[in-house]
């Protein structure tokens, strides 16, 4: 095993230490372990081109130079994922977007990752749900031709 060192703000090691106790870990250590292991099964798990639905939520600083526009350029490159975004404004320089998204989990975090990579971006959480499609058959009218939609 291998002894490493890591800088973190004040509060977020009190979050660390929270954890600690309440998860009962026996040292920081650990839990630091405990949730990369976590990340790493999730980034495992989530890999590739099958299809999911996705929400992006991140908080931005409106005021840093260029941000809103390079956003929505991302979004514009990728739109063939959005199928919704919604835009909040908390207070004078941060503004919330929650993104809803549709596609194959590569791609989608490939969106999430040149969105949130920016400059001026926090607290984002990317939330992804695989998808199992199968195909349904059926028509509107009885005289139609049926025709097929993938449902879940």
């Amino acid at each position: 095993m291998e002894r490493i060192t890591i800088t973190i703000d004040d509060d977020l090691l009190a979050s660390v230490d929270a954890l600690v106790e309440k998860r009962g870990y026996p040292s920081r250590s650990e839990a630091i372990r405990e949730l990369v292991r976590e990340a790493a099964k999730n980034d495992y798990a989530t890999a590739g081109r099958a299809p999911c639905v996705a929400t992006l939520t991140y908080v931005y600083d409106h005021s840093t130079r260029d941000l809103a526009q390079r956003l929505v350029n991302a979004q514009h490159d990728h739109h063939d994922l959005g199928i919704a975004t919604t835009h909040v404004h908390f207070d004078h320089e941060s503004c919330l977007e929650v993104s809803i998204l549709r596609g194959p989990i590569d791609a989608i975090k490939k969106m999430a990752d040149e969105l949130t990579a920016q400059r001026g971006v926090r607290h984002a959480n990317l939330h992804i749900v695989p998808l199992r499609l199968t195909a349904h058959s059926h028509h509107h009218a009885p005289d139609a031709p049926p025709h097929t939609h993938e449902a879940l």
